[in-house]
């Protein structure tokens, strides 16, 4: 066999294997994101949809939240306006998780087969606190 054709059956063998390696680690590391809609519809049609890694973003729903006395643990629902669920939570949660209404959030977790989303990580936006406050005289 000669060299050259020696290098390319290397090179092959080498990107065939970062090829492979790359899409199991995609694979692995792959999360679904979801509003609670397409979360519903997903769950009704494939039920191995529950106990899956996945994130959710939606808003929460106003005078949901409820908190744990030792404030580790929050619970509180999500909602895209057609479908809701509720979420639980044990951690921290970010400084702009607040009473506040119009809170957007992307929870990751999983969704039980009761229809509760334990979320391993909450994070939230709060878009009105950082945005200038509309003149309507400039209108």
């Amino acid at each position: 066999m000669k060299a050259g054709h020696k290098f390319l059956l290397g090179a092959g063998v080498i990107v065939a294997s970062v090829v492979v390696l790359i899409a199991q680690g995609v694979k692995e590391t792959g999360v679904y994101f979801l509003t609670p809609t397409e979360l519903a519809a997903k769950t009704s049609a494939d039920p191995s949809f529950y106990d899956m890694g996945l994130k959710m973003g939606a808003k929460v729903v106003p005078g949901s939240i409820r908190r744990a006395p030792d404030n580790r643990q929050i619970d509180f629902e999500v909602s895209d306006g057609l479908r809701s669920y509720p979420v639980t939570y044990r951690g921290l949660v970010p400084d702009t998780f607040t009473d506040a209404n119009d809170i957007e959030v992307i929870v990751e977790g999983r969704l039980g087969r009761d229809g509760v989303f334990r979320a391993t990580e909450v994070l939230a936006k709060c878009g009105s606190r950082y945005e200038a406050v509309y003149d309507e005289a400039k209108a």
